[in-house]
C-alpha cells in the first residue's frame, strides 16, 4: 500500500472519529436540553463549551457541570405519602373556605403548594427561638426525654463543649435502645467531634455523611452541600432553623454575641420534616433504610391541639429550576402590601428576587433589610455590601447589625405570614444548597419576630448610597475581586 492510500485511510478514520464526536455532542446537548436543570446562564456556557471542544467539554462537564439527581421515593410507603399529600391539600382547602380566597397568608400557601410544597399543616404548637442558649436547653431537654426514636440532620457539629455534649446524648440514648439516626454535611462538619462519632457508631447509633468531604474531589456535586438543621424527638417534637450545633452559637465564639432562629414544632408540621429526613436518608444511605412511618411518627399526631399553621418548604439542585425556596421567598415578597422585613447574613440575590424586591419597594412597601457588620466570610462581606448599594438605589433600606453577628435567616410579609429557615439570600442558598424553611402562618408569630426584628435595628445602623460611593479604592478591589470569586463559589 502506498504512502498516500496510508494518509488517505487515516484521513478516513479521523473523519470517523470527528463525525463520531460531533454526533455525541449532539446527543450530549440534547440529553442537556431536557434533563440539565442548571440556571439557563450556565447551561449556555456549558453548550458554548462543548460545541467549540467537544472531547473536552463533555469529560469537564461529566466532572464540574453535571447537576442531575434522579428522584427516586423517599420512602418505601408509598400510601403513607400519597394520603400524607392529599391530607395537606384538604387542610389548605378547608382553610381557604372558611378564611376567604383573598387571603393574603393563604395566597402565599397556595402559591407555595402548587409549586410543590404540598406540606400544609394545622393543628401545631410553635415555639420561636432567637437566641442560642434557650434554643440548645430546649432541644437537648427535648433529646434527653427522647422514648422511641431520634433523626436529625445537621450541617454543622462543632467538636466543642456543645458538638460533645450532644453526642453524649445521643450514644446514651443508643445505650437505652432507642434509635438514632445522625447525619452531617461532610463539608460542613469537616472532623467534628470525630472521637465522640466513633463512639456513638461503635454503640450501635446510625451514623451517615451526605456527600462525604473526600468523595466530594471528584464529585460533581461538590459545590451541593446539605444546608439543612432538622432534629425530631419520638415523631412529636421537631426543631429546625438557622442554628448549627457549637458553643459559638450561643455566642461564645470569635464573632461574639450570635444572633439566630429556629423554631420547634409539636403536631402534624413534624411530618412533613421526617419526610425531609427520610429523603435525605433514603439518599445517603441505602443500605440502611429506615422503617415504616408508622413505626417513627407519634399516632396522637392527628388529634394535636394546636392552633398554628405551618408550611414546611425545601430546595436544592434536585428540584431545579423550580427550587421551592426560591419561591418561597417571591411570594412574601410580591404578596406583601405594606411591610417586608428580611434578616440574611447573605445577600446576593438572584434577579428575579433582586426585582422583586426593587419592585416591591417602589410600589411604596416598606423593605428593610437587615445584614451583619462583622466577616464571618470575607468575599460575602464584601459582596452584601455591593448588593446592598444595588437594591438601596432602588429605595430599599438595608442595615448593618453591630451588635455581634446575625446569622439569622428570616422573612416578614405584613402582619400574617413569616419564615424562619436555614436558606440565605444568596446564590448558593437559593441553586446549589440542600435547604429547609419553615413558614408560619401565624399573626402572633409574626408578631414576635417583627418585635425581635425592630429591637434588632436598635443595634443597627442605616447603611446609605452615600457612603456606598465613598469607598477607598482598596474597597472598591475588594469588592470587584468578591463579586468574581462569588460567581464560582
Amino acid at each position: 500500500m502506498s504512502a498516500a492510500s496510508v494518509f488517505m485511510t487515516w484521513v478516513d478514520y479521523l473523519a470517523d472519529v470527528a463525525i463520531a464526536l460531533v454526533l455525541l455532542d449532539v446527543a450530549t446537548i440534547i440529553f442537556l436540553m431536557f434533563m440539565e436543570r442548571c440556571d439557563p446562564r450556565s447551561f449556555f456556557a456549558w453548550i458554548m463549551v462543548l460545541f467549540f471542544v467537544p472531547p473536552v467539554g463533555i469529560i469537564l462537564y461529566l466532572y464540574m457541570g453535571r447537576t442531575i439527581y434522579w428522584h427516586t421515593s423517599p420512602y418505601n410507603d408509598p400510601d403513607f405519602w400519597r394520603s400524607t399529600l392529599e391530607g395537606a391539600r384538604e387542610d389548605l382547602d378547608e382553610d381557604m373556605r372558611e378564611k376567604g380566597e383573598h387571603s393574603d397568608a393563604l395566597k402565599i400557601a397556595e402559591i407555595l403548594s402548587k409549586a410543590g410544597a404540598e406540606t400544609y399543616t394545622r393543628n401545631n404548637d410553635v415555639r420561636v427561638y432567637t437566641d442560642g442558649g434557650e434554643l440548645k436547653d430546649a432541644m437537648f431537654t427535648a433529646l434527653r426525654s427522647a422514648k422511641k426514636s431520634i433523626l436529625i440532620e445537621y450541617y454543622i457539629i462543632r467538636d466543642d463543649g456543645d458538638g460533645n455534649e450532644l453526642m453524649e446524648i445521643l450514644i446514651g440514648k443508643v445505650r437505652e435502645g432507642i434509635e438514632v439516626r445522625l447525619m452531617t454535611d461532610g463539608f460542613g462538619i469537616k472532623k467534628g467531634p470525630a472521637k465522640a462519632i466513633k463512639r456513638f457508631k461503635a454503640a450501635g447509633g446510625h451514623y451517615a455523611v451526605f456527600h462525604y468531604w473526600l468523595k466530594l474531589l471528584l464529585s460533581p456535586k461538590k459545590s451541593h452541600r446539605n444546608h439543612r438543621k432538622i432534629a425530631m424527638v419520638d415523631g412529636r417534637v421537631a426543631f429546625c432553623g438557622g442554628f448549627n450545633v457549637g458553643d459559638e452559637y450561643r455566642g461564645e465564639g470569635p464573632l461574639g454575641h450570635w444572633r439566630d432562629a429556629s423554631v420547634r414544632v409539636e403536631g402534624r408540621g413534624v411530618v412533613p420534616m421526617f419526610m425531609n429526613f427520610s429523603e435525605d436518608w433514603r439518599y445517603v444511605a441505602r443500605r440502611d433504610p429506615l422503617r415504616k412511618a408508622d413505626d417513627y411518627l407519634d399516632p396522637g399526631l392527628d388529634g394535636y391541639p394546636g392552633v398554628e399553621r405551618v408550611q414546611l418548604v425545601s430546595g436544592g439542585p434536585d428540584t431545579m429550576p423550580n427550587n421551592q425556596v426560591s419561591m418561597q421567598y417571591l411570594a412574601m415578597i410580591q404578596n406583601a402590601r405594606r411591610r417586608l422585613y428580611i434578616t440574611t447574613p447573605y445577600l446576593d440575590p438572584e434577579e428575579s428576587i433582586k426585582a422583586a424586591l426593587m419592585c416591591a419597594a417602589g410600589s411604596g412597601v416598606d423593605v428593610r433589610i437587615l445584614i451583619p457588620d462583622k466577616k464571618d466570610h470575607i468575599f460575602v462581606f464584601w459582596n452584601n455590601m455591593t448588593f446592598a448599594n444595588e437594591l438601596m438605589e432602588a429605595g430599599v433600606k438595608v442595615y448593618r447589625y453591630h451588635d455581634g453577628f446575625i446569622h439569622e435567616k428570616v422573612v416578614i410579609s405584613d402582619g400574617h405570614c413569616c419564615s424562619v429557615g436555614s436558606a440565605n439570600l444568596d446564590n448558593r442558598s437559593l441553586n446549589q444548597n440542600f435547604e429547609t424553611n419553615v413558614v408560619l402562618y401565624s399573626e402572633s408569630l409574626t408578631r414576635q419576630l417583627t418585635d425581635q426584628f425592630l429591637e434588632d435595628l436598635e443595634h443597627s445602623s442605616r447603611y446609605s448610597c452615600e457612603e456606598y460611593n465613598e469607598r477607598t479604592t482598596v474597597m472598591k478591589m475588594r469588592m470587584a475581586v468578591s463579586r468574581l470569586l462569588q460567581m464560582f463559589a
